[in-house]
């Protein structure tokens, strides 16, 4: 059974081919059952967000649970290949230590995406694929997220995709106090967005979502009110932004719906950041004139804002990593080792068990018991040490020296030369 991890992220490949791959969180469950039934993995976790899709697998098949992943999504390997890593158990990890440490993201540090693994192994958890080695490899990834986060400082003065929106849209408007802000759906990119957006005292908050009790619970956080997804037709020309982040498969906002927007609005110009992967808003809406649209790869360069000051503290961090990825791939060896140990102790097992019945039926018939003890004790010395006997005496060159030199340590022998 071998650990490995493949996937795509925003390094390997533009959001056009990440969101194709993505997997909307309600999902998972049934993604994963579907994964492991089919024999391609018996361990397996998934995590998808907006700037990665990641699979993490027990299995003999790697090939195949790679190919299961294109299957899925209705795609070719050959499409989807070009964009894939792969990365063996040692890999693996130190992939999984840096990403949950926050040296991978678009935002370096930053701390939402450990949540979202945690989520993830959650999941995996209920579904019944989660088994003993990648809950190994997750627990030892979150500790050491917890130990780069408490001894380095590769987190501070990180500028969040939140923070970025912001920014982005006061590159555009004069005051942020002054505008109508609209946000689709009511999820936590959204949650930490409007937190932002908020500490600007915009004119207006509104939270469009599919369910309006959801909506109207994150919108009394900031003082707005919340519509339905369905009202978003009647209510998008009030608003100077939007900012969309829900787990749809298909756009939300299309190319005609913010046309007949823009002319309600008299051309006044609208801001909008569209954080969903897939997307929410259909890539045609960029080309209107006063829209200005933004993808979470867009805004990349802003939040590479303060990367310099902080490198230092991730080539400590990587330090770490390192030094965990040797105790990692320890634990592996050592578990790689455990059945050779039952098997070892099961024959030593079976080896006293028929010594005692014989001894015991030689105790019925009335032999002395100390002569049965006698020969319970040699046979006992003389089948434990049988295998390391024969080793000694057969064999030659190389092998039979290395053989000598193992069972020497074994047992803790210094025979004289």
């Amino acid at each position: 059974m071998h650990l490995v991890a493949f996937g795509l992220n925003h390094h390997t490949a533009p959001l056009a081919i990440r969101e194709r791959l993505a997997f909307p969180a309600e999902t998972l469950p049934g993604a994963l059952a579907q994964l492991v039934d089919s024999q391609a993995a018996r361990e397996a976790t998934i995590v998808s967000t907006c700037n990665r899709t990641e699979l993490y697998c027990a299995t003999q098949q790697p090939d195949a649970a790679l190919a299961w992943l294109a299957n899925y999504h209705g795609l070719s390997l050959d499409e989807v290949r070009p964009y894939l890593y792969q990365l063996d158990a040692a890999e693996a990890a130190r992939h999984a230590f840096r990403v949950a440490s926050g040296l991978d993201s678009m935002v370096l540090g930053e701390t939402q995406i450990l949540g979202q693994i945690k989520d993830a192994v959650r999941t995996a958890e209920r579904a019944g694929t989660l088994g003993s080695l990648l809950n190994g490899l997750f627990q030892k990834t979150f500790a050491v997220a917890k130990d780069v986060r408490s001894q380095t400082a590769v987190g501070a003065s990180s500028v969040s995709m939140a923070a970025a929106g912001v920014r982005l849209t006061e590159q555009i408007f004069a005051s942020v106090g002054e505008l109508k802000v609209l946000f689709i759906g009511a999820g936590e990119m959204i949650e930490l967005v409007a937190t932002h957006y908020a500490a600007r005292n915009p004119a207006c908050i509104t939270v469009a979502n599919r369910t309006l009790e959801r909506g109207q619970a994150l919108a009394a956080q900031f003082g707005g009110n919340a519509i339905t997804l369905a009202e978003l037709p009647d209510h998008l020309h009030h608003y100077d932004v939007v900012v969309s982040s829900t787990a749809s498969q298909l756009p939300i906002i299309g190319k005609g719906m913010v046309e007949r927007a823009i002319k309600a609005r008299r051309h006044r110009p609208i801001f909008m950041l569209d954080l969903a992967v897939p997307r929410d808003i259909e890539a045609e809406v960029g080309e209107l004139s006063d829209v200005y649209l933004y993808t979470v790869d867009d805004i990349a360069g802003i939040v590479e804002v303060g990367q310099q000051a902080r490198s230092q503290a991730a080539e400590e961090a990587e330090t770490i990593i390192a030094h965990r990825v040797g105790e990692f791939t320890d634990w592996l060896k050592r578990r790689e080792s455990v059945p050779l140990i039952r098997a070892l102790r099961d024959e030593a097992e079976r080896t006293r068990r028929n010594a005692l019945e014989a001894a015991m039926k030689q105790l019925a018939r009335g032999t002395p018991p100390e002569k049965v003890l006698e020969v319970l004790s040699v046979q006992l010395t003389n089948k434990l040490m049988h295998p390391p006997t024969q080793a000694l005496s057969s064999g030659s060159g190389a092998a039979h020296d290395a053989q000598v030199a193992l069972i020497a340590s074994l047992y803790r022998l210094h025979p004289e030369s």
